[in-house]
């Protein structure tokens, strides 16, 4: 009987740890970030070229082929983007806003240390469930591990 491939074991980041990452996971997201608003701009329009188009004959045609295309390509990338993050252990939560989380542990539990881009360090937590909203502020005496 052949052994099964172990699972990686989930990568848990100190806040330290989270900020050494941070030039790199900036980048990524930057082009995530400007990602996203092209493939959000390229929905709008496509989305009102079908709504003005007629016929497959219609001039709009080929604007929409194109666009379509276009759209899958973008499809491609984030997906590329994103297996880039998760490859270093970091989870996009918002494209548009450039929001990522880092698996952690806070005085014993798993949490996410939480980071926007904009923000010049992580600085942030919040428990797995609570999101952006329940966000709070790493304190300096926190344990972390």
């Amino acid at each position: 009987m052949a052994a099964r491939p172990s699972r990686p074991r989930k990568k848990f980041f100190t806040p330290a740890e989270a900020n050494a990452t941070l030039p790199l996971v900036r980048a990524i997201v930057h082009d995530i970030m400007t990602l996203a608003r092209d493939f959000y701009e390229r929905q709008e329009r496509l989305a009102r070229l079908r709504k003005e188009g007629g016929a497959p004959g219609d001039a709009y045609q080929e604007e929409l082929q194109q666009i379509q295309a276009e759209l899958e390509r973008d499809q491609e990338r984030m997906a590329e983007y994103v297996e880039e993050l998760s490859r270093l252990g970091v989870e996009l939560k918002q494209p548009l806003t450039g929001l990522v989380d880092f698996p952690g542990r806070l005085d014993g539990r798993e949490v996410y240390l939480c980071w926007q881009y904009g923000e010049p360090e992580v600085a942030h937590w919040h428990e797995l469930h609570a999101g952006f909203a329940g966000r709070q502020k790493l304190l300096a005496d926190a344990h972390t591990d």
